[in-house]
């Protein structure tokens, strides 16, 4: 009985949320056709970046078999979200997410700690070269405007993924998807809008989506422990000492999408998002009993810890020979 009062209250809280977004995306649109060729337009497209970032995390959800009872419903609920809604290639995602999940944080493991234009780990910093060096050398700085671009970088991703010479599972119907999303969202900015303002609204909406999406998931993990290949952890130890929750209860859930509760996310990945505060109770207090470290702070200090971990790697770009023990301890 009980665990049917928990799926009913899952099912309640999923369907008020995908109303929700469903009501401000037609809110957005109606808005954007009633203010046709005016500056204004420009906050519908800041709008529009926290709806499909919003959009985001109800796909993630329905990639992790919480929002219906059956996964493979999931999986199309998610598909659809994500490409159609949000212009991400579903099976990109499941990839990437399925081995960050299974090691979080874990150098050659873990794709989101993989050198990209940013660096992760002193070690990967020391190899940047050119215009990358350069970057890195000031990724702490950098790190948060660069985010404005990441919209980009995920739509980039996705494409270049279902593109790929190798076998993609849902290749064509996902191809299928984002170029109707594609022709549908750009015919109808350039459409309504003239040239310069119609790039600044698409701009804005990337600019919006980007950080929102980015930094969110920067402060789950970035500036928590790097594993070594190498090291042993048992699957308790290895998520909660990788994860960062975030305090502020239902504000926080409603702006990060239920990734507040990181800890209790990775160690039950099916847990829909309305049970993970009790959750964060019972695993708080296991981990104070058996002297394992539990990070909650605040989105400030996470935020702060994020930049403060990648200035500190990047310090290793300085010189090739940087010794990574040096860089991660220096200070400015």
């Amino acid at each position: 009985m009980r665990e049917t009062g928990l799926l009913r209250r899952s099912g309640w809280f999923y369907s008020l949320l995908g109303g929700g977004l469903l009501l401000a995306l037609g809110g957005a649109i109606t808005g954007f056709v009633l203010l046709g060729e005016s500056w204004f337009q420009l906050l519908i497209a800041a709008a529009l970046g926290i709806i499909f970032t919003q959009a985001a995390f109800f796909a993630h959800e329905a990639a992790h078999r919480q929002v219906l009872a059956s996964g493979p419903a999931n999986d199309r609920l998610g598909r659809l979200v994500a490409v159609l809604g949000v212009g991400m290639s579903y099976q990109w995602w499941m990839t990437k997410h399925t081995r960050h999940h299974a090691n979080p944080n874990r150098i050659g493991k873990d794709p989101d700690v993989e050198i990209d234009v940013v660096a992760f780990t002193a070690e990967s910093a020391a190899t940047q070269r050119g215009l990358l060096a350069f970057i890195t050398r000031r990724q702490g700085w950098l790190f948060y405007p660069l985010m404005l671009l990441e919209g980009l970088n995920l739509h980039r991703h996705s494409v270049r993924s279902l593109l790929e010479r190798r076998a993609v599972e849902g290749r064509w119907f996902e191809l299928g998807l984002l170029a109707l999303r594609t022709a549908v969202y750009l015919g109808a900015v350039f459409w309504v809008l003239p040239l310069g303002m119609a790039f600044a609204f698409i701009g804005v909406q990337l600019a919006v989506f980007g950080l929102y999406m980015g930094s969110t998931f920067a402060v789950n993990h970035t500036g928590m422990p790097i594993i070594p290949a190498e090291e042993k952890l048992d699957f308790f130890t290895k998520q909660v000492r990788t994860s960062r929750n975030i305090s502020g209860g239902f504000w926080a859930s409603a702006l990060l999408g239920g990734l507040n509760y990181q800890v209790e996310h990775h160690l039950f990945p099916n847990m829909a998002r309305p049970h993970l505060a009790h959750a964060r109770e019972i695993v708080r207090e296991y981990c104070q009993t058996h002297d394992i470290p539990y990070t909650e702070m605040n989105l400030a200090r996470a935020h702060a810890a994020v930049v403060r971990h990648m200035h500190e790697v990047g310090r290793a770009a300085l010189d090739p020979f940087t010794c990574p023990i040096l860089a991660k301890y220096r200070r400015a």
